[in-house]
């Protein structure tokens, strides 16, 4: 009798996973939802070891060729979420970049201070829950410099409705207290949600690489960039007192301040020191575990010719290898890259010629062993998703050359994962073919 109640019970338990399994395939959908972590696939966190980013599962070395696609969370469709990841990880692409905030406006997560629309929030969980099931990783960025998505002005906003004088600039975000309180108490929320399909707190799901704390931070007045370092200093180590699990990076774009003397010729121009941040000083902070830079010679060198920008460009990628190599002796992340789709007479894109720079010497410094960990590509799209659409956006299978350079950049990288079988000889992980 005893015995047969536990397969009774063992039954039960199996029709319950077999149905939740087949409901969270569907894209969402209606139905009950019934979260178990210990169905979700198996994966590791990601940690640093020195320069270079390490499988704490196994000890393996992570070497990142990935993609932005910011608008996942704010997709309408899930389907359309299941299937940017799908093609991200069919093209060997195993880190996505994208947006974990929206603060006030219409379809808000965080609607004010404090307060989330559930419906976007598990918009949020299905996002990270779908990237698990597709083995790819996600950095999560926890608000925006810039207006898109409430950002900085949004905050300050808020601050301004409750009766606080601050000034109608933005900098006030990085140093009043109660700003600051704002971003601290949503950074909360977001690190100790649990996922309703997952039944996994952010803090403990492996599928996060890494959290942003702001993308690209700029100051209005130069003036309040050491209120911008001691807001870095201050949240990043606050993310690792509520997770210490996962790396903790800026968001930054790269640029050198006015002390670096020696490396303000690496700046897209002279405007670039003149922000309040600078890559060394910022990316230094010991809980930073990470550097971040982005790159886009079409818009910081508009005028530029393309033998220019390629210049410039390979400068721009060395300069901070090399920083990060022997000044910060941490990874870096060109964790964006972007350029415009302008068609050469021969069908070749600029794009290409660009994005290449950054793969091979990413590629090239890997391969040493040195800091340059990875490139993401901004941004990849699926039809139908035009809202979200910028100037330097694209569906990669819409064009060859580029998505061929995205596969080639994902087998490499992954060929430089060496296994050795029985009698010691190295043997080469096979490597992703692009679909006919």
């Amino acid at each position: 009798m005893k015995e047969r109640r536990i397969y009774t019970l063992l039954g039960l338990l199996l029709l319950v996973a077999v149905g939740y399994l087949n409901w969270s395939s569907s894209g969402g959908g209606g139905g009950v939802r019934v979260p178990i972590p210990w169905l979700q696939p198996k994966m590791g966190f990601v940690g640093r070891n020195g320069t270079r980013f390490v499988d704490l599962e196994d000890g393996s070395l992570v070497y990142v060729n990935g993609w932005n696609s910011y608008w996942l969370m704010s997709s309408d469709s899930g389907d359309r979420v299941v299937e940017m990841l799908r093609r991200g990880r069919a093209m060997g692409m195993s880190v996505c970049r994208t947006w974990a905030f929206s603060d006030g406006g219409p379809n808000a997560l965080q609607i004010y201070p404090g307060h989330f629309d559930e419906r976007i929030f598990q918009a949020l969980d299905f996002v990270i829950y779908q990237a698990r099931k597709h083995y790819v990783r996600l950095i999560l960025c926890l608000v925006n410099n810039l207006g898109a998505f409430g950002g900085k002005p949004q905050y300050v906003r808020w601050a301004q409705a409750s009766g606080i004088n601050v000034s109608t600039s933005t900098d006030p975000f990085f140093s009043h207290p109660t700003i600051k309180g704002y971003y601290k108490d949503y950074v909360k929320a977001i690190i100790s949600r649990k996922n309703t399909y997952s039944g996994i707190r952010y803090r403990d799901e492996p599928a996060i690489f890494a959290w942003e704390l702001i993308n690209e931070p700029r100051c209005e007045y130069n003036s309040s960039g050491p209120f911008l370092q001691a807001w870095i200093a201050e949240m990043a180590s606050y993310v690792k007192s509520l997770d210490e699990k996962h790396l903790v990076t800026v968001g930054l774009e790269g640029f050198y301040g006015p002390a670096r003397n020696d490396r303000l010729g690496a700046n897209p121009g002279s405007w670039a020191a003149s922000l309040g941040s600078d890559f060394i000083q910022n990316s230094e902070i010991e809980n930073i575990d990470f550097a971040s830079v982005h790159a886009y010679p079409d818009s910081w060198i508009p005028k530029a010719s393309l033998e220019e920008k390629v210049q410039y460009l390979s400068s721009w990628v060395d300069s901070h290898v090399n920083d990060s190599e022997h000044v910060l002796k941490k990874p870096v992340l060109f964790s964006e890259v972007g350029s415009h789709l302008r068609v050469k007479k021969n069908g070749t894109y600029d794009r290409d010629m660009l994005l290449k720079i950054v793969y091979d010497k990413v590629y090239e410094s890997a391969k040493k062993g040195q800091a340059a960990a990875g490139a993401l590509i901004w941004q990849l799209m699926v039809e139908g998703m035009q809202t979200y659409q910028d100037e330097f956006s694209l569906v990669a299978s819409e064009h060859p050359s580029t998505y061929k350079l995205i596969v080639q950049q994902s087998c490499r990288l992954r060929n430089l994962h060496m296994k050795k079988d029985n009698t010691g000889r190295e043997v080469v992980r096979s490597c992703l073919e692009p679909p006919s």
